[in-house]
């Protein structure tokens, strides 16, 4: 069990990891060995995470989640595969950590009456610098 919060626990079979190779430069060893990890979380088929935690999970993942409701997390930042499995698992914590948390709640409210007039009075001001940029109109 992987402790998120106090009332979140992931299970270690919840989590599905793959060792690929990595991507970008690197030296004579980038082509034989697969270091980079991708962790694989299928949130919808998930018992461990309440469904308000996994709606908000999949907002903050964005493009990470696939259609099918799988979180995809690659750590390829470290040239030893156990650091990125590390990586990679800190990573998802946090997303799921980051979710937990309900935002609170917008109250509406009204602009003042001091901010209303002081937003007029700089629309006044603004418009007044404007209209002397125009041609000069002489009245003789």
């Amino acid at each position: 069990m992987i402790p998120i919060t106090p009332s979140i626990r992931l299970d270690d079979s919840e989590l599905e990891e793959r060792f690929i190779r990595s991507p970008g430069p690197g030296g004579q060893k980038v082509n034989k060995v697969a270091t980079a990890v991708q962790l694989r979380f299928d949130i919808g088929r998930s018992r461990s995470v309440p469904a308000p935690v996994k709606r908000r999970l999949i907002r903050l993942a964005g493009r990470r989640v696939s259609n099918a409701g799988i979180l995809t997390v690659e750590a390829h930042r470290f040239r030893i595969r156990e650091r990125n499995r590390e990586d990679a698992l800190e990573r998802l914590v946090e997303l799921i950590r980051e979710a937990s948390h309900q935002p609170r709640p917008r109250k509406k409210t009204k602009p003042t009456r001091m901010s209303n007039e002081r937003r007029l009075a700089l629309k006044r001001r603004r418009a007044q610098t404007k209209h002397r940029r125009g041609t000069p109109h002489w009245d003789d």
